[in-house]
């Protein structure tokens, strides 16, 4: 038996309007021309877009194909290309180092130190201004603490080096006055861990406060006017409303957080560094500067570097995974 053409079963077109030009296409000739009529529809938008996909493109993405200097006897006079091949010479020399173990140690006891000391205050900060009703009040304590975000690591380095100072700086004049005597808290490396995570919990807690802000202003008033109609105190209505909106913002920002564990910040270890608390305030960015830059040993530089972006890769892979299995929430 054959269907006469009446009787032919038609073709799904479900995924295209009717009397659509693309109807009968391949699904990549499809997608094409959708872009292109995206294109032609919004290219303003794709024209802002241009300027920053081009930084990242020209400042991220293309720098990475000079890491081959790791796996090379770079010297400046050959290039990065012309440089001789030693595979994973430099590895093994670095995994040989007697600093190697310190490096890593240091780096991770500072950045986590730093992650558990300053992620919980942004959210009880943002918390407690979520119940302030006197409005001038809130936004006089959200612009004192969000004010020391924009400035200067150097200029921030300096402030602490003179308050703490044992001579002039109001802590050591403190001191002395109830006949402590002088005390050198820069100079003693027990104290160094402390003093960078003070500082900066003092000038990012703030700025992270914002983020949680957001994310409560985003809170259906509604869930509010049933805790009040149930009864609920304000710290139920906290615990019950409030820090439920606020896990899957808590848990991206705790996912990039430890996957930058080791990329901790260089300028604020160098600028604290002196000889006297070398021992914990070497880290690994800053003997990369060291050995990279001033010794002039760019492989090896290259080679730490290296290392330190594949374990922050896998701590962010290996948390976003964890994440996912057990809040639901993660970066992709």
């Amino acid at each position: 038996m054959t269907l006469s053409a009446e009787q032919h079963v038609p073709v799904d077109d479900r995924a295209t309007p009717p009397g659509s030009t693309l109807r009968g296409r391949s699904p990549r000739t499809r997608a094409g021309a959708r872009l292109r009529r995206s294109l032609r529809r919004y290219w303003q938008l794709y024209l802002l877009l241009l300027l920053p996909v081009a930084w990242f493109l020209v400042f991220k993405y293309i720098p990475m194909a000079n890491a081959v200097i790791a796996f090379k006897n770079y010297n400046p006079i050959d290039g990065v290309w012309g440089s001789p091949w030693v595979g994973f010479d430099n590895f093994a020399n670095l995994f040989r180092n007697p600093v190697f173990p310190r490096l890593v140690g240091n780096t991770f006891i500072l950045a986590a130190y730093t992650l558990i000391a300053s992620f919980p205050l942004p959210i009880i900060l943002a918390l407690a201004l979520n119940e302030v009703r006197l409005r001038f009040f809130r936004r006089t304590v959200q612009m004192v603490t969000y004010a020391p975000y924009f400035i200067s690591t150097v200029v921030v380095v300096s402030m602490t080096i003179l308050l703490l100072s044992p001579r002039v700086g109001l802590l050591g004049r403190t001191l002395s006055f109830f006949g402590a005597g002088q005390v050198d808290l820069l100079a003693d490396a027990d104290f160094f861990r402390h003093i960078y995570v003070a500082t900066d919990i003092w000038t990012t807690t703030g700025y992270s406060a914002v983020i949680y802000l957001a994310a409560l202003a985003s809170v259906d008033v509604s869930l509010y006017e049933a805790a009040k109609i149930d009864g609920a105190s304000r710290l139920q209505k906290i615990w019950n409303v409030d820090i439920p909106a606020l896990m899957p913002t808590a848990t991206i920002i705790l996912i990039l957080g430890v996957g930058n564990i080791m990329a901790i910040g260089f300028e604020k270890a160098f600028l604290f560094q002196n000889a006297l608390n070398l021992s914990t305030s070497e880290i690994i960015p800053t003997y990369v500067y060291k050995t990279g830059i001033l010794n002039a040993n760019f492989s090896l530089g290259a080679t730490v570097g290296l290392f330190n972006a594949v374990i922050s890769l896998v701590l962010l892979l290996v948390v976003n995974g964890v994440s996912k299995r057990v809040t639901g929430n993660g970066l992709w």
